[in-house]
């Protein structure tokens, strides 16, 4: 279907273009406009949508896709199409939209439209208020079930959901909420008071849209209210945006954990000065720390000179500590995000790290050792020394891989901070001062 919907757009049949395109869903007219060849046909497609669709269709494409549609319409074209979109999801293209346009925009938006971009647009960046929707069923508590149902009838082709109804006083503020299925199935005459549910779970408009997600997890909800400082109800927050956070959040730890400035752009927008911006700094950083290494084996420089065995094992032990690091760090920055791991459990972390250190530093000494033996043919003294750094170092590696998180989340960093490149880097220096210090009492240096 969507090759023959692609085939149609090109050969420019454009009456048999719209009696199929109909018949697909909007996620997937959005991912045939993003596969499209050039933006002239990316236009020239989302031009002959059906205008009951097209708002949705847009709703579904990347940020670059969207701009690259606004910049082609029309002022009163692009004012129709965020008219038509939730607020959440119009707030979060105009806050990627240079001013003017956006200027440009919501001067042919409607009043209704600019109130809630606005609304949504003076909460900061990454709380709960800058990612909800303003576009909720509230009922209020006094009124009957029938009275409840007709307002929902006249109002729910608007809102973003209604399978959960939010019961407010007269103050506004939130007091319970019911369920659709339970609106249809109560007695017309019943008031609504007398009906709700306590709100199990809130949010409050500044609370962090990370903390948020782990909210929607942990209670496995679908939505979920959110109140501002008097507990007015101001908006709710659906699971497609708590989709869109996760996606955003895991994007930004495995760009921390590779040592790069998060960017929040996706690649092919990023310019060349954007990508030096983000991955200068820590590499930078990286190299000086670097320097430590090397002052370490200055410091052996004559006792490198009277066993020059000793310099080829030297990146064989700083690649296993780091390694043996890497994997703790990753493991335990996961459990921290998931919730699993606390401050609270740092001594069993490093008893189980400690352990899994021993077995893994003896497994690897153990089988090094028998090719030092037996395929490198070196003493057994010289193998005795790689192979007793080796294992101290694994050992170190693995508690410095686990505790550098934990104790990064116990003073509010970012734990992916503490990923691979830290963590190697301080492996580094370590391995090599336990290497020498080894070697110095074997050999007598």
């Amino acid at each position: 279907m969507k090759k023959q919907i692609e085939n149609l757009i090109k050969n420019k049949k454009y009456s048999e273009f719209k009696e199929e395109i109909i018949k697909l869903e909007e996620a997937d007219i959005a991912e045939i406009l993003e596969n499209l060849e050039s933006e002239d046909h990316l236009i020239t497609f989302f031009r002959l949508l059906p205008k009951s669709i097209a708002a949705e269709t847009f709703s579904f494409l990347g940020i670059h896709y969207q701009q690259t549609i606004i910049a082609s319409l029309t002022d009163k074209e692009a004012a129709t199409i965020i008219d038509d979109m939730y607020a959440d999801d119009a707030t979060d293209l105009m806050e990627e939209m240079p001013a003017n346009v956006i200027q440009k925009i919501l001067e042919n938006t409607t009043p209704e439209t600019r109130r809630d971009i606005n609304l949504l647009l003076k909460y900061p960046e990454d709380s709960a208020g800058s990612i909800m929707t303003v576009e909720f069923m509230d009922i209020k508590d006094f009124v009957t079930v029938k009275e409840a149902i007709k307002r929902i009838k006249r109002e729910a082709i608007d809102k973003e959901t209604i399978d959960f109804c939010y019961v407010i006083d007269k103050k506004r503020e939130l007091v319970g909420t019911i369920s659709l299925k339970h609106l249809i199935l109560a007695d017309d005459n019943i008031i609504i008071k007398d009906l709700m549910e306590s709100v199990p779970h809130v949010i409050n408009t500044l609370d962090d849209q990370e903390e948020v997600s782990k909210m929607f997890k942990k209670y496995d909800v679908t939505s979920m209210p959110v109140v501002d400082s008097e507990n007015r109800l101001v908006g709710i927050i659906t699971i497609d945006d708590i989709m869109d956070i996760i996606e955003e959040e895991t994007t930004e730890d495995i760009e921390k954990m590779a040592a790069i400035v998060p960017t929040e752009k996706p690649y092919l927008n990023l310019g060349l000065w954007d990508i030096y911006k983000s991955r200068m700094p820590w590499l930078l950083f990286l190299m000086i720390s670097a320097t430590f290494t090397g002052a370490i084996i200055a410091n052996y420089e004559s006792a490198l000179a009277s066993y020059a065995t000793l310099t080829v094992f030297i990146p064989m032990i700083m690649g296993t500590g780091g390694n043996a690091g890497g994997q703790s760090s990753v493991t335990i920055i996961r459990a921290l995000s998931l919730n699993e791991v606390k401050f609270k459990d740092s001594i069993k972390v490093l008893a189980k790290e400690f352990s899994v250190g021993i077995i893994c530093g003896l497994t690897l000494a153990i089988c090094n050792f028998i090719k030092l033996l037996v395929f490198d043919k070196i003493s057994i003294l010289f193998a005795s020394i790689v192979c007793i750094a080796l294992f101290l170092t694994v050992m170190l590696a693995k508690i410095i891989g686990a505790i550098l998180p934990i104790l990064a989340d116990k003073i509010h960093l970012d734990p992916a901070v503490m990923a691979n490149p830290i963590i190697t880097t301080i492996v580094d220096a370590l391995s090599l001062l336990v290497y020498f210090q080894i070697a110095s009492a074997f050999l007598g240096l």
